[in-house]
């Protein structure tokens, strides 16, 4: 049986989904079995892979130009997209800088001393969007995990639930399978 092409993705979050990713234990090794891990963090490679994925886990919000550019490519070369925890879900923290100019925000972090040249290194820094975005108002999104970060348990039941041709539905504070 061919195995399943997965890739994970990291935006404007903590990175506490994919520390709970990394909870679910014994269950990395059957997964490693069964899931061909194209694209994550936690490989770290930079590129997502031309000839696409089954599915997609991302965690966090999107929040600048290189989030929105990856975002896009991820749902185009991606079967199923899952908005992995509440920044993904909902924008949670990262959105709080919604009520703020993200310019004036900018200059006054880094201001002149920290700019190259007098300018900031957008070459090297992404810009920052004018409002951060959880991942439905950008793109489609197939599932919803909530939680901040998801437990442990429920990110790997949704992973195999997938795997195995099932359909997560999130119903209250149990997964049910349809």
């Amino acid at each position: 049986m061919a195995k399943v092409r997965v890739a994970t993705m990291w935006f404007s979050g903590c990175a506490g989904c994919h520390m709970s990713l990394l909870d679910i234990d014994e269950t990395l090794i059957d997964l490693a079995a069964r899931i061909d891990l194209r694209n994550s963090p936690l490989t770290d490679l930079k590129a997502f892979p031309e000839d696409g994925v089954d599915v997609t886990l991302i965690e966090g919000a999107v929040a600048n130009e290189e989030h929105l550019h990856l975002v896009r490519t991820a749902r185009e070369k991606s079967k199923i997209i899952v908005a992995l925890g509440d920044c993904a879900v909902t924008g949670n923290v990262p959105a709080l800088r919604n009520g703020f100019d993200s310019n004036q925000m900018i200059q006054a972090i880094y201001g002149s001393p920290a700019t190259s040249n007098g300018a900031l290194p957008f070459d090297v820094v992404p810009r920052l969007l004018g409002r951060v975005s959880p991942l439905a108002e950008v793109i489609p999104v197939d599932f919803f995990v909530h939680g901040c970060p998801p437990p442990a348990g429920l990110i790997a039941k949704v992973i195999l639930a997938l795997l195995d041709g099932e359909t997560p539905e999130l119903v209250g504070s149990d997964l049910k399978f349809g």
